[in-house]
């Protein structure tokens, strides 16, 4: 009679009830609590977590992570936060949804990041961040927190772009006025037979007017002589100092001068030329009389002076830190922003503000094209944003409605005391 001896089957064999068990509870999310991040490793229980916490490997990679702890969670922080984002651009780009439902869906991928190894300790401190860095419209309701994704403006974008390619074409064109302006100090060096004297530099000092320095190279000896009378009968007639760093009515003289006496321009002085009759074009035609104006107010030490909205100093963007402002984008009528007020927190590409709002702290990015100064009450404090006196800071003492103009006293150095008058849209008010 044969007995047939069956070896039993251990505990954690393939496809064992033991083994489908523990593949089946790996496939589900574990508590958050008995999760290694820097390892990578879920445990089941307690027990576990503490025994994984003093292996040998644990111990290793806690060692790396006391060496730069807060690089190691700023990455954490920065993974998690773009895969959040990138969730909800994918599944929910253009609604209104419970932050606690998109991150459910999130956690879902086992291999997630978890918020644990984030500088955030709860949803709310995550959310309350989207809403501050202006990625998510941010909303407190009974139900809890409600998230929207704030979408950017294909025309937005498209005139940012604008404004970019706008600035680099600026800065190519300083680039070469500098480069032009290089090359005549050298052309007029070589002129008064300087070539081989190596260039001192000298400090330079400005008067006490604040005028703008003008320097110019000394005539060649030879024309030196001829000029004092110390040359031949037949010497040249001594040759003008050149001016290299004068104004444009500088350039102009110089110009004049040298078609009236007849001479050829060169093709480098054509090109300067071209550029500055360029340059004049762009300026606005009324700055020298705002100039003038200002000029002849303070010279008679009289009343308030009318600060002219043509005048110098006038640039196309005016946002700044600290102003309050109202949004009259009507695309954010819908959530309750239109024609409220808000405080510019920054200033993004010198057209965009973050404007924190008056009231329901939400963070949104408004263009400047739809934001409008405000005008506080007599007493309050403003600031210039735009005309000869921008950056100032002052009083506002009284408004003129019929004008469209307020008076203001500016209260800092160099034009301490002194009261002007502002269109609305130069002056705004501050927080």
């Amino acid at each position: 009679m044969f007995h047939i001896h069956s070896r039993a089957r251990q505990k954690n064999d393939f496809l064992s009830p033991k083994d489908i068990a523990n593949r089946i509870k790996a496939k589900g999310l574990q508590k958050l609590r008995w999760y290694c991040q820097l390892c990578q490793k879920q445990c089941r229980d307690e027990n576990g977590f503490k025994c994984h916490q003093m292996s040998e490997g644990h111990r290793r990679q806690m060692e790396v992570f006391g060496q730069s702890a807060e690089r190691v969670v700023g990455g954490y922080t920065e993974e998690f936060e773009k895969s959040f984002l990138d969730h909800m651009r994918r599944a929910h780009p253009h609604s209104r949804i419970a932050a606690h439902v998109v991150y459910n869906e999130y956690i879902q991928d086992k291999h997630h990041i978890h918020m644990n190894a984030t500088k955030w300790l709860t949803l709310t401190d995550f959310v309350k961040h989207l809403g501050r860095e202006g990625f998510c419209r941010v909303e407190e309701t009974p139900k809890g927190w409600f998230i929207s994704l704030i979408q950017e403006d294909p025309a937005d974008k498209l005139a940012g772009e604008k404004r970019a390619k706008l600035a680099r074409r600026e800065e190519e064109d300083e680039e070469r006025q500098a480069r032009l302006l290089a090359e005549q100090v050298e052309r007029a060096r070589r002129a008064a037979g300087d070539d081989d004297a190596p260039a001192e530099g000298t400090e330079l000092q400005r008067d006490e007017n604040g005028e703008p320095l003008k320097l110019a190279l000394a005539p060649a000896p030879q024309a030196a002589a001829a000029a004092t009378g110390g040359g031949a009968a037949g010497a040249r007639p001594a040759r003008p100092a050149v001016p290299l760093f004068g104004g444009d009515e500088d350039d102009a003289q110089q110009a004049a001068a040298a078609a009236a006496a007849g001479k050829k321009r060169s093709k480098l002085e054509e090109l300067m030329h071209r550029d500055l009759e360029a340059k004049k074009r762009r300026l606005d035609g009324g700055a020298a009389n705002g100039a003038a104006a200002i000029a002849a107010a303070a010279a008679a030490g009289g009343g308030p002076e009318p600060a002219s909205s043509s005048g110098r100093g006038r640039v196309d963007h005016w946002l700044a830190e600290g102003l309050v402002v109202k949004v009259m984008s009507k695309a954010l009528k819908e959530h309750g922003y239109y024609k409220q007020k808000g405080v510019v927190e920054k200033v993004v590409d010198r057209y965009i503000g973050e404007i924190s709002m008056i009231g329901s702290g939400d963070v949104v990015r408004v263009d400047q094209a739809e934001l409008e100064t405000v005008i506080p009450s007599a007493g309050g404090r403003v600031r210039v944003v735009n005309g000869a006196y921008r950056g100032s800071r002052g009083e506002l003492l009284e408004i003129d409605t019929g004008k469209f103009a307020a008076l203001v006293r500016l209260s800092k150095a160099p034009h301490e005391g002194r009261e002007v008058w502002f269109e609305y849209e130069d002056i705004c008010k501050m927080e």
